[in-house]
């Protein structure tokens, strides 16, 4: 059982990895797709609409296979990792910008007008009056797309990352104990989860204490 569970570990890092580049890209990517949303230019609005629609309706399974096994065999190569990122990134994207643009959206007002009566430049006020705010409100969302996020890395193991869901398949297939070996990934799975939610937690409760003070 020990020599399963090892190999079952060898996973994690594949899964953290996996997750992590994915929202990174995905929170990068977020932003401008966020501020093609609320432009006042309809060919924008349009063009970030569908793109958000697009990747929100499809499973992020189909993106990988689209982007696995349509561009990576087509056009570019990629290794079945580099995949993943690209196809969790692009839902990750999606999800994000709807996550920034609720944030922006709940600032009040009277913020945006106070930044431009103190006659601050544009990169002025997104720097040190918006994104102060929209990080705090949009933290914990983000978090919990994040816990998600860690979730759905899974299905990279269709396109062969080794992940914990990989090697746990392959655990089950050598040993015939499918019980015990997904039950110790699911533990897993969960215990990598806690930090997420932990650190979360702590961060908003420092930033509001910051804004009480």
């Amino acid at each position: 059982m020990l020599m399963d569970l090892s190999a079952i570990l060898k996973g994690v890092p594949w899964t953290i990895a996996l997750t992590l580049a994915s929202f990174i890209v995905g929170a990068a990517l977020g932003l401008p797709l966020c501020a093609m949303r609320l432009s006042t230019n309809g060919v924008l609005r349009l063009t970030s609409t569908s793109i958000v629609v697009s990747c929100r309706s499809i499973p992020p399974i189909v993106w990988l296979f689209f982007v696995f096994f349509g561009i990576g065999n087509g056009l570019i190569a990629m290794s079945p990792f580099t995949a993943a990122v690209v196809g969790l990134g692009v839902v990750t994207a999606a999800n994000m910008s709807e996550i920034y643009r609720g944030a922006l959206t709940a600032i009040h007002p009277g913020q945006f007008e106070a930044a431009k009566v103190l006659n601050l430049t544009k990169s002025q006020q997104f720097r040190d009056v918006i994104l102060p705010q929209l990080t705090r409100i949009a933290l914990p969302s983000g978090a919990t797309y994040l816990i998600g996020l860690l979730k759905d890395s899974a299905v990279a193991s269709t396109i062969g990352v080794s992940d914990l869901a990989y090697q746990s398949y392959h655990v089950s297939q050598q040993t015939f104990r499918g019980l015990s070996v997904y039950a110790a990934a699911a533990l897993l799975y969960i215990l990598l989860s806690l930090p997420i939610a932990w650190l979360s937690r702590w961060t908003d409760l420092q930033l509001r204490s910051r804004v009480s003070r």
